[in-house]
């Protein structure tokens, strides 16, 4: 029996991570079902219960000292644990407890993750004494390789594989559909995902964006439907784009849990993203996406599946936006090519956990 801890971003209520978290565990379990997982959360009891675990606390040392003197391996991720963008103390937390795992002999393996941005030149001396001694890096994007390659890294094994979340089991959709039917719409109508989030002082996206919505709604009839993947932040945004709108969409209340928040992405027929994870829910629902930037992992991902930004959160238009929509409520073939490769990702994203559980054989 294979005894593995995992960190990562886990018991803080973030749709993605929590997906991440699920898809780490399922995968793993996938192919050893009797490997003994425990994960280290914000929230041990409800994480323990969720997914059938152990979990200890974030900041509880001497517990998380005691799993790892009896792991086998620890996998750090996935996502974007290793930047300084928002926060430099959690990437020098991740750090330590590599560290820990390291020193006490222990295999340590990056899962998916999304390297930088590192923009403190402190920051990118420790990841990278950090990471030279850890025994495998897989990473969900090129950027990220080459982020890594950047700080020195060249003596770990670093593989391009894919979003950790692609490797989800499919969720009950009518789930999702019993979701809508509680709120004041018409369900037979084709339905408008969108994701979004409050960045800086970023807001001028706001107006074009409640302008492509509002044409949408008048002239091809649809749903605009708000799905906010972090409760109450996302839910404020949606609100102060609905003012916008002569006709409002409609608000979702959170918070969700992740089986919900995938059903409702599969619910839908076209989503427009700023989270990173409502692209990656719909995307792996076989639905069309269409991203808004405010960080270069949106980016990635779409140029992975053949996408690119339709804008930024500082510049969209929204008659090129409402363009893109018509156009693929209409027909999806200019979309092929993309849902092909997704389905390509899909089964990269497993590989991960193979590599993980081939780590222990060695």
């Amino acid at each position: 029996m294979s005894n593995i801890v995992i960190s990562g971003y886990y018991g803080f209520g973030n749709a993605g991570d929590e997906a991440m978290l699920n898809a780490i565990v399922d995968s793993i379990r996938d192919i050893e079902p009797t490997a003994n997982i425990t994960v280290i959360s914000g929230n041990p009891s409800e994480t323990s219960k969720k997914h059938n675990l152990q979990a200890v606390g974030t900041f509880a040392m001497f517990p998380i000292m005691s799993a790892l003197m009896k792991a086998d391996l620890l996998i750090s991720g996935g996502g974007s644990l290793l930047q300084d963008a928002t926060s430099i103390r959690n990437t020098y937390y991740y750090l330590s407890i590599m560290s820990m795992a390291k020193m006490l002999g222990k295999k340590v393996m990056l899962y998916a993750q999304g390297i930088g941005p590192l923009y403190n030149h402190s920051t990118r001396r420790a990841v990278a004494k950090v990471l030279k001694h850890v025994d495998y890096i897989t990473v969900r994007d090129e950027i990220s390789k080459e982020e890594l390659l950047s700080l020195g890294i060249t003596n770990v094994p670093i593989q391009v594989t894919a979003d950790a979340v692609l490797a989800m089991h499919d969720p009950d959709l009518s789930i999702g559909e019993n979701i809508l039917s509680q709120y004041a719409m018409d369900l037979t109508k084709k339905r408008i995902g969108i994701a979004v989030r409050s960045w800086k002082s970023d807001t001028a996206y706001r107006s074009e964006l409640a302008k492509a919505l509002t044409k949408l709604k008048e002239r091809d009839k649809v749903e605009a439907i708000f799905i906010p993947m972090s409760h109450p932040e996302d839910t404020e945004e949606a609100k102060a784009i609905c003012a916008l709108m002569p006709q409002s969409g409609v608000v979702l209340e959170g918070p969700f849990n992740t089986t919900e928040l995938l059903a409702l992405s599969g619910s839908i027929d076209v989503m427009i993203g700023i989270r990173l994870h409502a692209l990656v829910f719909s995307s792996l629902l076989k639905k069309p996406v269409i991203g808004i930037s405010y960080d270069p992992k949106i980016i990635s991902f779409l140029q992975m599946i053949g996408q690119q930004a339709i804008g930024t959160m500082a510049e969209l238009n929204g008659e090129v936006l409402y363009e893109r929509i018509h156009e693929l409520l209409q027909d999806t073939s200019s979309y092929t090519v993309s849902f092909n490769r997704i389905s390509e990702l899909e089964q990269i994203s497993k590989t991960n956990a193979f590599i993980a559980l081939s780590l222990l054989e060695k």
